[in-house]
């Protein structure tokens, strides 16, 4: 099997990965539990796929129930360097219409009791994330996504909210006011520990609905939001695979995202406790 490179986490609609050869399935251990799911192993491509289903498969677990943390140091001990992260979202915006593809270049954080790194107890950790999606792989994910014929948009804002709820009607129109473009619930702390663990991220965000600003249109609704999502998934799985030979042929990086932690670790190495060291040596042993 080859090398695993790719890490594809799959939300809500996408419960799984066509196309992989040699599949088969493993079950990660780390420091911080389980990952919301087995991980399926594969090949597309000529690269090795990591897949995860974010809510678990069946989607039993909620936005802010997500182990995170969990989910990207499975990845990375698997050898995951880029992470493609396939997201729902709401539209802020009369031209991101529901169907639509938006790949994102910023992010916005809403969220209010995640953990959102891996560092602390004695770890003192400051990681650059003025671009918050890698852009080397936004660029790639973009140009799959438009190969799959659907309308995509480049850039954008992604508020992210804490959930399970839906906006009420003066938080979306605040969130408009404030300029930002699709609203969703799970790229943070995803893109956050995506940097600390050195990893490529980027999202391909398949708009679902207005949220609840358009008065032209019905308030989201759950059925609204499966029936798009339907549609949406088979969309994102034909985009993943034109995006794997495009992985295959970048296997070395260009970008800052392999060197995220190279000065910011704070810590005197002396000083972080022996237990941090090894229950995070995946990610700073070599900086020791």
């Amino acid at each position: 099997m080859e090398e695993t490179i790719l890490g594809v986490i799959g939300g809500s609609g996408v419960y799984d990965m066509e196309g992989l050869q040699d599949a088969r399935e493993v079950r990660v251990k780390t420091p911080f539990g389980d990952p919301s799911d087995a991980i399926v192993l594969g090949t597309l491509s000529g690269i090795g796929v990591a897949f995860l289903a974010r809510h678990g498969r069946g989607h039993r677990i909620m936005p802010s129930e997500l182990n995170s943390r969990a989910n990207i140091y499975a990845l990375k001990s698997l050898g995951v360097e880029y992470i493609v992260a396939v997201s729902a979202c709401g539209s802020m915006r009369e031209d991101y219409a529901p169907r639509h593809i938006v790949v994102p270049d910023q992010i916005f954080d809403r969220t209010k009791a995640r953990p959102s790194t891996f560092f602390g107890d004695g770890l003192v950790v400051h990681i650059g994330f003025d671009e918050p999606f890698c852009p080397l792989l936004s660029d790639m994910v973009l140009e799959a996504a438009q190969q799959t014929g659907a309308t995509v948009h480049k850039g954008g804002t992604f508020i992210i909210m804490e959930g399970p709820q839906f906006s009420t009607k003066a938080e979306s129109r605040i969130y408009r006011q404030w300029g930002v473009d699709i609203i969703g619930m799970t790229a943070l702390p995803e893109a956050k520990l995506a940097r600390e663990a050195e990893i490529c991220y980027a999202t391909m965000a398949h708009v679902t609905d207005y949220d609840v600003w358009h008065e032209a249109k019905e308030p989201v609704t759950v059925a609204m939001v499966v029936e798009n999502l339907l549609a949406n998934a088979a969309v994102a799985k034909q985009a993943l695979t034109y995006l794997a030979p495009m992985i295959a042929s970048h296997k070395e990086r260009t970008c800052n995202c392999s060197s995220a932690l190279a000065a910011a670790v704070l810590t005197a190495p002396d000083q972080i406790p022996e237990s941090r060291k090894k229950d995070l040596s995946l990610l700073i042993a070599k900086y020791l």
